[in-house]
């Protein structure tokens, strides 16, 4: 591992505290009875209804691509279901055909969480038969690093649905320009990017969550609430579970992690996705977007800085056959944010990149600070209506790590 990615990984786990993703060990005991303890862990798939889904969807049909820290393609959840990938970053072998190897596993759980098949008593994903392409694009990189955006274009030509980017770093100006080139020839290709909004806390947009188009998602606790410490802002689009998530341990794969963060709301949103497009094959990008949108969740406004449109709720989809796919042609979410006033917190809009030219320099976005947020958001997962009763301050968290991209 390079130098500094040792000492942004030290200082990502100081900003992080009482956030730690690892919130608890467990030792895998017999295939028989660990497969009935982690199907309880998983408390997100009742939630969600999983197991009526999976009558009518399993995701079948549809590539996820992964851009992390690479997937292993031997633990046994994933066992045939992982395509052979490219690697994009300077770590594990060089640019390349991916190698395998994850040793950090965040790329790994992700792809779990999204198509694990829950074989020797593992993690079942939302879509257990979707197909994961690995893109390695490194662990702490650089912002808007060619890595990243190589990765999504690769991603696009290789024929995935679905983009999951559970990573998030501040914004840089510099580069917002091919940002918003490599998703627009994403949306023009049909394609789908969800990535993960942050975990600081912070009315802080990060990116490339902020990017217009992209779908940014925020966490939810096991109560369906909004977790206190997902990022939120006007970018916001949707919710997931992102709270006791069970994932292989970064120190010994055969152990399982409870693990937290908008990295794993964004993969069940990247594979209710690739459920709804699986049962729905003739559906466009904005058919399958509009419908998660209009059948999300909330309570009180909408959008909500928090939550965006609301919890991901696939169930009112497949089940009830709720939500109008719409106008095939027509991004739902960018046709919001062309309706919302910009403000210096947000990304440029659809219509102008935000780099420097013709209109000037981009402006600065504002200092992150802390700020006043529901404890209790009301944002149900399966359409029970909690209201709101406490407001409790967030303490700020000062980026240390400079332009570089978290995982989120």
């Amino acid at each position: 591992m390079p130098p500094h990615a040792r000492v942004l990984r030290r200082r990502a786990a100081g900003l992080l505290g009482a956030m730690a993703a690892v919130v608890a060990t467990w030792t895998v005991a017999a295939p028989a009875a660990q497969a009935d303890d982690m199907r309880e862990r998983q408390w997100y798939l009742d939630a969600m209804k999983a197991d009526e889904l999976w009558k009518v969807s399993t995701g079948k049909g549809i590539t996820v691509a992964v851009l992390d820290t690479g997937v292993d393609s031997t633990v046994s959840e994933l066992g045939g279901k992982v395509l052979p990938g490219r690697n994009f970053s300077d770590s594990g072998g060089g640019p390349g055909r991916i190698d395998g190897r994850d040793d950090d596993r965040h790329g790994t759980n992700m792809a779990i969480a999204i198509a694990g098949n829950g074989a020797n008593g593992g993690v079942k994903g939302i879509a257990p038969d979707a197909t994961i392409l690995p893109v390695k694009t490194g662990d702490y990189v650089v912002f808007g690093n060619s890595a990243t955006l190589k990765g999504i274009r690769y991603a696009v030509d290789s024929g995935a649905r679905v983009i999951n980017i559970s990573s998030a770093g501040p914004a840089d100006h510099g580069t917002d320009r091919d940002w918003q080139e490599v998703v627009s020839y994403a949306q023009q290709k049909g394609v789908l990017i969800f990535a993960g909004a942050g975990n600081d806390g912070l009315e802080m947009p990060q990116y490339p969550a902020a990017v217009p188009g992209v779908v940014a998602v925020g966490a939810l606790d096991t109560k369906g609430k909004v977790a206190k410490f997902s990022n939120y802002g006007s970018h916001l689009a949707l919710a997931a579970p992102g709270v006791e998530i069970p994932g292989r341990c970064t120190n010994d794969k055969t152990k399982y992690c409870a693990l937290q963060g908008t990295s794993q709301a964004t993969a069940l949103a990247s594979g209710s996705a690739a459920l709804i497009w699986s049962a729905h094959p003739d559906w466009t990008a904005n058919q399958v977007l509009r419908v998660m949108m209009e059948t999300a969740g909330h309570v009180g406004e909408v959008p909500s800085k928090y939550i965006g449109y609301g919890s991901i709720r696939p169930a009112q989809i497949l089940l009830e056959g709720k939500g109008d796919p719409g106008d095939p042609n027509v991004n739902p979410l960018l046709a919001a944010q062309r309706s919302q006033s910009p403000t210096p917190q947000t990304s440029p809009s659809p219509d102008s990149t935000g780099a420097s030219g013709d209109n000037g320099p981009a402006q600065e976005p504002k200092k992150p600070e802390s700020a006043a947020r529901p404890d209790e958001g009301g944002f149900p997962l399966w359409g029970i209506a909690v209201s709101a009763v406490a407001v409790v301050a967030v303490i700020g968290v000062v980026v240390a790590a400079g332009k570089r991209n978290r995982r989120a």
